[in-house]
């Protein structure tokens, strides 16, 4: 009897040795698995792990990738981490010189790979639309243009206008391909209404406007005038031209939503039967004609003193002012004729 406890408790330390043994020899397998990269030679991969993409699926994109060598040790390291319902979608810049723990980290911590996009003053929401498209920010830029003026959604964004025109800040942004339309737009929204201080609004209410019209006001600034130093100039010809009932005449909301436009004015532009061609319309447009920078915003706001009615380009990019119609047609002959002479 005491031979058979011998020989029983002799078995169970062997088991015990083994089972430890193993346990270690797993645990370094694992370790030495987790921090060896796949090869050496740096090869990157866009990965996109699409939302509602199964821990399976992730792994089988991965490995479809050249990025997970040995499925069966990557489940293990997931598991022993208990990550599973934690890797996030998106879209992955990876490399077979991380290891898989770097992968997997990178998957976890929600680490996507984000665009660097810098959206131009004074573009229209239809030529955002465009450049997202371009860096595949979106996939369809109806989508886009729809939601710009669903009328639910932008009054959850505090904008009460017929389209987003107009609220969509210019300025550099981060995006991510996992974002969408809806996200993209809150974010530049937000800019906007950040942007805007307690002061502007007190200033628009002192000049007898509200936000929206002052927004309108400055978008048909930044569209005639690259130059800021102009900026304050063109706004007092409009506010001069709205006290006096004068049509405002400018040639951007002529031209607003054209489905091509060439680059130059012509006539029958002018004669346009549009909501927001101001050579037809008395006032300011329902609504934005592009979205504005916080200069043209400024400008409106803070016209300068001055009693012009009336500019014309000098061919440059800057602009001559006049006080009376006189002084404006002789502006406008002449540098016709410099026009004529290049």
């Amino acid at each position: 009897m005491k031979c058979l406890k011998r020989i029983v408790h002799r078995n169970i330390k062997r088991v015990a040795f083994t089972i430890t043994g193993l346990f270690i020899f797993v645990v370094f397998s694992l370790l030495f698995y987790a921090l060896t990269p796949p090869d050496n030679r740096n090869v990157t991969s866009i990965v996109d792990i699409p939302k509602g993409t199964s821990f399976i699926q992730s792994v089988d994109i991965l490995e479809n990738a050249g990025l997970v060598k040995n499925r069966y040790m990557f489940y293990l390291l997931v598991l022993s981490k208990n990550v599973h319902r934690h890797i996030r979608a998106g879209e992955y810049e990876l490399s077979t010189s991380m290891s898989p723990l770097d992968i997997l980290n990178k998957l976890v911590s929600g680490d996507i790979k984000s665009y660097h996009v810098t959206i131009p003053e004074d573009f229209t929401v239809r030529e955002i639309a465009a450049r997202l498209a371009s860096f595949k920010l979106i996939d369809d830029e109806k989508i886009f243009m729809n939601l710009s003026s669903d009328s639910r959604f932008l009054r959850s964004l505090g904008i009460h206008s017929p389209s987003v025109e107009g609220y969509l800040y210019p300025d550099t942004y981060f995006f991510d391909r996992s974002m969408g339309a809806r996200e993209i737009i809150n974010v530049m929204v937000e800019r906007f209404w950040k942007s805007v201080t307690p002061e502007m609004r007190k200033r628009a209410a002192e000049l007898g406007m509200t936000l929206p019209e002052i927004v309108i006001l400055a978008s048909i600034i930044g569209k005639e005038s690259g130059y800021r130093s102009e900026k304050a100039l063109i706004s007092a010809v409009f506010h001069n031209r709205l006290k006096k009932g004068m049509k405002l005449q400018s040639d951007p909301t002529a031209i607003y939503n054209l489905d091509s436009f060439d680059g130059y004015v012509k006539r029958s532009h002018l004669k346009r039967e549009t909501p927001y061609n101001t050579y037809v319309i008395n006032g300011l447009p329902p609504s934005p004609i592009g979205n504005p920078a916080i200069d043209s915003i400024r400008a409106a706001l803070y016209p300068a003193p001055v009693n012009y009615l009336y500019f014309v380009s000098n061919n440059n990019g800057s602009h001559n002012f006049s006080s009376n119609l006189k002084d404006h047609n002789k502006a406008v002959l002449r540098y016709q004729i410099e026009r004529k002479k290049d």
